[in-house]
Parts: structure tokens; sequence; C-alpha cells
């Protein structure tokens, strides 16, 4: 059984919140567990709980999702650049799965809800790729 870290954004909450209930669904129809669950003021906040979760011993990788949509000005694009870089980063350097459910960056409120599934396709490849590195 896969023993999973889950970090969840709350920035977006009307997106991350179903996108968390997806991750959890999928974790609990393909058998693994959810042993944490962190959650975060938004993505960007993500890799240091994402770093945390995959230190432990009882974590065998860790899915985060989150939400970016546009705004005004690049941030979002910043943001989310950031992000992946940092989250590669700690799956590398940790040598445990961690999976990017992130929706974004350059899409509206209403575009992130519609990829509410993310966080079930992060949950899933976090899964297969913790049970195909075992």
């Amino acid at each position: 059984m896969v023993s999973l870290g889950l970090v969840v954004a709350r920035f977006n909450d009307s997106v991350t919140e179903p996108m968390a209930e997806a991750a959890r669904a999928a974790a609990a129809d393909r058998d693994a567990v959810v042993v944490d669950e962190l959650s975060v003021p938004g993505a960007y906040d993500s890799p240091l709980a994402a770093d945390r979760l995959a230190r432990r011993d009882d974590v065998d990788a860790v899915a985060v999702v989150g939400a970016i949509v546009t705004g005004d000005t690049d941030h979002d694009r910043v943001i989310a650049n950031a992000t992946a870089e940092q989250l590669t980063r700690v799956s590398l350097d940790r040598d445990t799965p961690v999976t990017f459910g992130v929706s974004g960056p350059g899409m509206s409120g209403a575009e992130a809800r519609e990829r509410i599934d993310k966080g079930a396709e992060a949950t899933t490849a976090a899964i297969e790729l913790a049970a195909e590195l075992d």
C-alpha cells in the first residue's frame, strides 16, 4: 500500500478544496492512504510543506494541489514557474515522488474550476510513480 502526503493550497479554495477531495478519493480508489495533509496559504508555499512530508519515512510520495489564476500582471506565471521548479527540486533532493496538481497559470477562476480533476491526476501519478520506483 502506498502512503501519501497531500499538500493543499488554500488560495482559490473554491477550486482547491474540490481538488483535494478528488485527490483523497483517488487515493482511496487505489488502496493508497493519505497519512498526512498539510494546508498552505498558496501554491507558492507548497515546496516547503512538500519537503517536510517527503522527509518522512512513512510517506512514499507527495501530491500537491493548487490553483493559480491569472491577474493583471505576469505574477501568475512567476508563481507557477517558481513552484514547479522548487517541487521538482524537492522530489530530486529527497528521492521521493512529488507530483504537480496545480492548475494554471493563464486561466480564469472558471477555467480552474473545470480542472478540478488535476487533484485526482496528481494523486494517481504519485501512487503510480511510488509503486514503480519501489
